[in-house]
């Protein structure tokens, strides 16, 4: 169906129920976070093995994101999301009703398909519901679905945790993905199969050599930023010595200081800064983390270094977006599905590492390794020339 042709109240309620997806899967893939202590505890695991969690999640991510263009292509994309969210509902199932760490890791292994696969096809399936001078506002309601599970996923998940457990989390959830799908069943239009996209076009991106520096920067950027957050909690708790009430709020302050961070970096694009905060952010965020191993004892210190953090971590998705559009606007589907599938992999390799050293050595050592990647990816970056920025060319995105 043409975009144009779509009733605008299906159109806007369409976007709004992929809106709503994306904060269950975002709720879904980072929840353990502020429940990692409890789960490992319950399980007979490490806080180590216990964010693996979120590693293995991260792995399937990137093999569907990789994967679902081709495979995509030959069904209606209605049916391929509604089973993208029937996968991230059967996988929170096996989550609460999880016996042993297996099965927790093959639940978060079927959530990470659903994530992979709806985030790789998000924008192509606004691009296709929405006239092209509403895909912006579109897109921006996607990414409002995000930043509303960043801010509150972790601290209600932390809070209630604490007084109802942590598998009554994950049931809490299944009745809202269950209306989601409703909504989307209700909502979505078909939306025929076209050719689809052979996973060499994908690949092929990386012969550009400023989508593969790209690349390295990105993987550099994420795999830093989530050997710190997957393991907030324990040094929250050991470190700074945090109740849970106290940790909720944290977990709050950081999430709600996502908007703003969403909101500025937004502003900033506009000014055409991409280049300047793509380099300089991860250094910031390098700081904020060491800052926060050096001054994380005191709980005033911890707080303020945590919204901080949150200001930061939220802005430099955006960035990255933004430079998606710039680098690989003839491309964008392939282009997405090779981004989604970069940051699933930081993710997962940011857990992995970042667990063997909180278990090997301390959770310190899991933050001065995520900054050594930080400052990494700023040096890959450098000016922005590497990135596809032309010396003689101001900084735009367009």
């Amino acid at each position: 169906m043409s975009p144009t042709l779509l009733p605008a109240k299906q159109m806007w309620s369409a976007i709004g129920s992929m809106a709503l997806c994306v904060a269950m899967l975002i709720a879904s893939e980072f929840m353990p976070v502020s429940l990692l202590t409890p789960i490992a505890a319950d399980l007979n695991a490490t806080d180590g093995m216990a964010g693996q969690a979120i590693s293995i999640s991260g792995l399937f991510a990137v093999l569907t994101s990789l994967l679902i263009a081709p495979i995509a292509g030959r069904y209606d994309r209605r049916h391929v999301l509604l089973a993208m969210t029937v996968l991230m509902l059967v996988s929170l199932v096996l989550i609460a009703s999880a016996a042993n760490f297996s099965l927790l890791m093959v639940a978060r292994a079927l959530l990470g398909m659903a994530v992979g696969g709806f985030w790789a096809l998000s924008t192509a399936t606004v691009i296709q519901l929405v006239p092209k001078a509403m895909v912006a506002r579109a897109l921006g309601m996607i990414y409002m679905g995000n930043a509303v599970a960043t801010a509150f996923a972790a601290p209600i998940g932390a809070y209630l945790g604490a007084i109802v457990g942590w598998r009554a989390i994950f049931w809490g959830l299944v009745p809202l993905v269950l209306l989601n799908l409703v909504w989307q069943l209700r909502a979505m239009p078909s939306m025929p199969p076209k050719a689809g996209i052979p996973v060499s076009r994908v690949f092929a991106l990386l012969k550009r050599r400023h989508v593969a520096f790209g690349m390295t920067a990105v993987m550099l950027t994420f795999s830093g930023m989530f050997a710190t957050f997957t393991y907030l909690r324990p040094f929250l708790e050991t470190r700074t010595g945090v109740s849970a009430s106290q940790l909720s709020l944290l977990l709050l302050g950081l999430g709600l200081a996502g908007f703003l961070g969403t909101k500025l970096a937004s502003k900033l694009l506009e000014k055409e800064k991409l280049f300047p905060m793509l380099r300089w952010l991860p250094l910031v965020i390098a700081a904020l983390t060491l800052s926060l191993v050096w001054l994380g004892g005191r709980l005033e210190s911890a707080a303020a270094l945590m919204i901080a953090w949150g200001l930061v971590f939220s802005a430099i998705p955006v960035c990255w977006s933004a430079w998606l559009a710039h680098a690989m606007g003839d491309d964008a589907e392939s282009g997405g599905g090779l981004m989604v599938a970069a940051i699933q992999l930081s993710i997962m390799l940011g857990g992995a590492v970042g667990g063997l050293l909180v278990d090997q050595i301390t959770i310190v050592a899991s933050f001065l390794f995520g900054s050594a990647m930080l400052v990494l990816a700023s040096m890959v970056i450098g000016p922005g020339f590497r990135l596809g920025r032309h010396p003689a060319q101001p900084e735009t995105i367009d």
